[in-house]
């Protein structure tokens, strides 16, 4: 017989919900208040996660362990291996000089940080996000602002936030597609509701990552930019969602960004910025002084080569043809089928499943890694040098990688445990402020399991659940779980720690999450708010899709 979630197990909603928030609690504030190394704050926030599981949840000892487990090898893989493999080719790229090549051809093109970080964090991150998602897109392109002269904490930081409205359909739209087959409600119509509810916040995020970097004048300053990649982005976001569906949303939405930026930059450039806390004079002058050198094509040749295998290890046929040579699945041991969630959280009564599939052909970061060994020998390392660059990596990340895999054990000891449900249905109480809150729902989610993917899996069956009975659209607020969602990513800790590794600031991830938690809640607020609109107020945006 399996374990039936008890989400009130104090007979105390209040006191329930208190406990069960515990090890977020602790884990956030030895983060931020703490000033705790990363990979210790995860362990005491697991070591806190399996005492609430334990003793309050009254969890059997087998599947809390189990649970633990289950999520530490998640977070070696695919996670960490994604992680391990991006800061490879990074790794190559500096060794062999591309990487300040590539740093001197984006000075030249746009000399401007304010426009580096709307071109670099939120178009190229939003088109990495698209094919890969998994910390890649914030790893990429916060190691790449750091080179142009950007503070640890400012590329970490910008970057996180950079990367939030392309989230909700990153990865081929894995989010939307797994969130249409936990509610069972349409795929197409919830990618079209997505798309009515994020456009808005696209169009928004290049002002508010340099606002977050220099202040409103400098916003000011390049507001043309900023308003061709924000307005292109979320223009194209809006018709690819609702006109052919979630799979490409974020690649061609981001290429067209791509293209309005360096169109505008051809006709009209911003006046020099070279004072206050986000440039450096020095820097400024050291590239122009090379600005004007015939760019070198081979400094892009290992991000082209990277493009190319996340695209092509992003296709569906490609996968599957790769799962069926080999993907082999592991019961993970006393907790495969062993916890079933209960009403109202889940209606249907089945265990919940816990098999590690590792499909190391088709993971994201075995592309990668390809893709680091054949730019590596394009750029004339040996076989030898190959291994040796690729151990160098591994161990000047083996904190993080122990770091991210205790986050990941935080996580699926919580979700096992019903702990994250006992969170989930303290905001479902809330009555007609449900659209804002059930909102938060996903930001919450999100925050918690590090994935909007995740966050839906965790709370879509549950936001349709209470939608129905309060009657509001069930669309409206399922994918308003999404959406939320990826406001939550900037805070969470596995992106927080893949952030601090690309810029090594590894050790001050507290400071990183001091930075962006404010942007964080005010963003779910908004995006709340935006919802509570579409529901009360624009019905025909949350009906036109029933």
């Amino acid at each position: 017989m399996p374990w039936l979630q008890n989400y009130d197990p104090l007979d105390s909603p209040a006191q329930s919900t208190a406990i069960a928030a515990l090890p977020v609690v602790v884990l956030l504030g030895l983060l931020a208040f703490g000033h705790v190394r990363a990979w210790l704050a995860a362990l005491i926030g697991l070591a806190a996660a399996l005492g609430v599981a334990l003793f309050a949840f009254k969890m059997p000892a087998s599947a809390a362990f189990g649970a633990a487990g289950y999520g530490a090898a998640y977070g070696l893989f695919p996670i960490g291996w994604i992680v391990l493999n991006v800061m490879f080719l990074h790794h190559l790229t500096v060794k062999s000089g591309r990487f300040d090549a590539l740093r001197t051809q984006l000075a030249g093109i746009a000399p401007d940080p304010r426009v580096q970080v709307i071109l670099i964090a939120f178009c190229f991150g939003a088109f990495i996000e698209g094919a890969a998602g998994f910390g890649a897109p914030v790893a990429i392109t916060a190691a790449l602002l750091m080179q142009l002269g950007f503070s640890p904490l400012h590329a970490s930081g910008l970057s996180l936030i950079a990367n939030t409205a392309p989230v909700a359909f990153g990865s081929i739209g894995i989010p939307i597609t797994t969130l249409a087959q936990v509610t069972g409600l349409d795929v197409l119509k919830l990618s079209a509701m997505a798309g009515r509810q994020l456009p808005v916040f696209s169009a928004l995020i290049p002002f508010w990552i340099v606002c977050a970097m220099g202040g409103w004048r400098a916003a000011l300053g390049v507001w043309p930019i900023a308003v061709a990649a924000g307005v292109v982005f979320a223009v194209t976001q809006f018709l690819v969602s609702n006109f052919h569906g979630p799979w490409l949303v974020d690649s061609l939405a981001a290429l067209a960004s791509i293209a309005a930026v360096l169109a505008v930059l051809r006709v009209w450039k911003p006046k020099p910025k070279t004072n206050g806390t986000f440039t450096n004079p020095a820097t400024l002058a050291a590239t122009a002084s090379t600005a004007g050198k015939a760019p070198a094509f081979h400094a892009w040749v290992p991000w082209l080569v990277l493009t190319a295998f996340i695209f092509t290890w992003g296709m569906k046929p490609v996968k599957d043809r790769l799962d069926r040579l080999s993907s082999p699945a592991f019961a993970t041991h006393g907790l495969h089928l062993q916890v079933q969630r209960t009403p109202p959280v889940a209606t249907e009564a089945k265990p919940e499943k816990a098999e590690f599939k590792l499909n190391w052909l088709s993971a994201t970061g075995t592309g990668i890694c390809l893709a680091g060994i054949a730019a590596g020998l394009l750029m004339g390392f040996s076989p030898h040098e190959l291994f040796r660059a690729w151990l160098e990596t591994l161990v000047k990340l083996r904190w993080s990688l122990l770091t991210i895999a205790a986050m990941l054990a935080l996580g699926n000891v919580t979700k096992f445990s019903g702990a994250d449900a006992t969170l989930g249905l303290a905001l479902a109480k809330t009555g007609t402020w449900y659209p804002f809150c059930g909102t938060l729902l996903g930001w919450l989610g999100v925050a918690l399991t590090g994935s909007d993917t995740a966050s839906n899996v965790l709370f879509g069956s549950l936001q349709r659940i209470t939608s129905e009975r309060l009657g509001l659209s069930p669309y409206l607020m399922t994918s308003a779980n999404s959406c939320g969602g990826v406001m939550g990513k900037m805070i969470d800790a596995q992106s927080i720690v893949v952030a601090g590794v690309a810029t090594n600031y590894h050790g001050h991830e507290g400071q990183i999450l001091r930075f962006v938690f404010l942007h964080s809640l005010v963003l779910a607020a908004l995006m709340g708010g935006w919802v509570a609109l579409q529901a009360y107020w624009l019905p025909l945006a949350a009906t036109v899709v029933k």
